[in-house]
């Protein structure tokens, strides 16, 4: 029996914040690493280079810089995203008019969830970039020192641009979000389906291993098609630290133009490195937390 839409709503909300946790946690320093070399690609030599590199200049903590929006950022998004996800998937059911989803109206499903949660995602991660990148900043004398702290971060957006400065790079997470998590959720359940016929059982019967690496494999398929579009976001949402920053269309161009199509795929090697654990880590908190909570209420 299928619990009352309230309690389904909270159920995806909590599975989705223990999915973004997990995600967190096990991915940071990847992230932190991909986000320094997205917006300054000549300061690093490669993906190793920065990773020492941070480690020498600011220690463990300057790998986990940002872990504070992004937790917050990532619990949002993924409470919001598998909400709006169990919504989707029940509008898509009913204007197809069928009982069983296949793989690609809940990839369809998962991108009309991304616009809610695009909303959420945009001022957490731009607090968070900013902070990861803060160093690079500061050393290249685009701000002045200290401003390395959360607050001093947020105090700083709302003095200069306001509330609506949070969402500086809206366009470009939207542009990002949309086709990123057709691909996200449509990798996932195609490897779910793909593990299922290969082992003879049904989707909740594959194990972790094949959940955790299908988790990974939507994972890339997200980031393979939209790196692009999150390193001119990163741009946009660090850059913008220092005084008003060109649109998406105008720094795309300006990163083609001045440092070539590569600079638009600088800091991809950690990402897809850290793609697999994160997500893997991601949506196996997510379906036992969701399978936990939908059986004690005897669903």
């Amino acid at each position: 029996m299928a619990p009352h839409p309230i309690l389904q709503a909270i159920i995806d909300f909590t599975a989705g914040a223990a999915g973004g946790t997990a995600c967190v946690l096990s991915g940071q320093p990847l992230d932190t690493t991909k986000v320094k070399m997205q917006t300054f690609p000549t300061m690093y030599r490669g993906f190793t280079h920065c990773l020492v590199s941070t480690f020498r200049q600011v220690g463990v903590r300057g790998l986990y810089k940002g872990t504070t929006p992004a937790l917050v950022a990532n619990i949002c998004e993924n409470s919001v995203l598998f909400v709006s996800y169990g919504f989707c998937q029940d509008l898509v059911r009913s204007l197809a008019s069928v009982d069983e989803l296949s793989d690609v109206q809940k990839a369809f499903s998962g991108s009309l969830a991304s616009i809610f949660s695009s909303l959420v995602l945009c001022p957490t991660e731009l607090v968070k970039c900013r902070l990861q990148a803060m160093y690079e900043m500061e050393a290249s004398g685009k701000i002045a020192t200290g401003q390395k702290r959360v607050w001093t971060v947020v105090k700083s957006v709302m003095e200069t641009n306001g509330p609506l400065g949070f969402y500086q790079g809206l366009t470009s997470t939207m542009v990002r979000e949309f086709p990123g998590y057709f691909c996200f959720f449509g990798g996932y359940e195609l490897s779910r389906s793909t593990f299922a016929r290969y082992m003879g059982t049904d989707k909740e019967g594959i194990g972790i291993l094949p959940l955790m690496f299908s988790g990974g494999f939507g994972g890339a398929c997200l980031w393979l098609l939209i790196y692009p579009i999150d390193c001119v976001k990163s741009r946009i949402q660090v850059y913008s630290l220092a005084g008003r920053q060109e649109g998406f269309l105008k720094t795309f161009t300006g990163i083609l133009r001045n440092e070539g199509f590569r600079a638009l795929y600088s800091g991809l090697a950690p990402t897809m490195i850290r793609t697999f654990p994160a997500n893997g880590a991601l949506f196996l908190a997510y379906e036992f937390t969701r399978k936990f909570m939908m059986e004690a209420v005897g669903a």
